[in-house]
């Protein structure tokens, strides 16, 4: 397997997109979800999925010559990917510029930004053209955030790809590393129990019995 792509024959054997997104936000949860087959709602994943679900809702639109297509497969046999953009614009000029919502605010990291770059690469395979950027919107200051997908970008989308397809390939979970911030906004935080997991039981009690004291 080279360092920049997967080269699939077929989409059987693709995986989500959206499994980079869970890989750079914790690779632990990334394979309980996709390789394992886990899931659970909470709060966050629920506002989440209605979020993506009214964006899909509703035919194609034209607006000011440009026109909007909804909940659209794509996929890239290089990177071994396939998934679904929220909205595409195919602009008048030619331009193509995909749009992927998101419930909370931007991020740190960059997990939703390879997503999006993701999806560009996937429509730039399909309709063999170039795409240079797209927007994240999201519903905490209800604004589009603009992303340009650079060099950077696309080596982190690509250097991502290989890791989740081996991680999936190899089929092994990652150990839990507890993380505050991460784990306790997580849907999976029962499944995955990071804090007995990501130390010895004995451990993990004795830290208890020092909080009740």
């Amino acid at each position: 397997m080279s360092s920049g792509s997967v080269e699939r024959s077929g989409e059987d054997s693709l995986v989500a997109i959206s499994a980079l997104q869970h890989w750079l936000y914790c690779p632990r949860q990334c394979a309980l979800i996709h390789l394992e087959r886990v899931w659970s709602e909470n709060r966050f994943t629920s506002e989440g999925k209605v979020m993506h679900e009214r964006a899909h809702d509703g035919p194609d639109e034209l607006r000011k010559g440009v026109r909007i297509a909804r909940g659209q497969h794509v996929r890239s046999l290089v990177l071994g990917l396939t998934g679904q953009c929220d909205i595409i614009e195919f602009h008048s000029d030619g331009g193509i510029v995909p749009v992927e919502y998101k419930r909370g605010k931007p991020k740190a990291h960059r997990a939703d930004e390879v997503q999006l770059c993701a999806q560009a690469i996937c429509l730039e395979e399909m309709k063999e053209t170039s795409i240079g950027r797209g927007f994240l919107y999201y519903g905490k200051n209800r604004r589009r955030h603009e992303v340009a997908f650079d060099d950077e970008l696309r080596s982190l989308v690509a250097k991502t790809a290989v890791e989740v397809n081996e991680c999936l390939e190899g089929g092994r979970t990652p150990k839990s590393e507890y993380n505050k911030k991460l784990c306790e906004a997580c849907s999976l935080i029962e499944q995955c129990q990071p804090k007995v997991l990501g130390r010895s039981v004995s451990r993990w009690f004795k830290d208890n019995l020092e909080t009740q004291n």
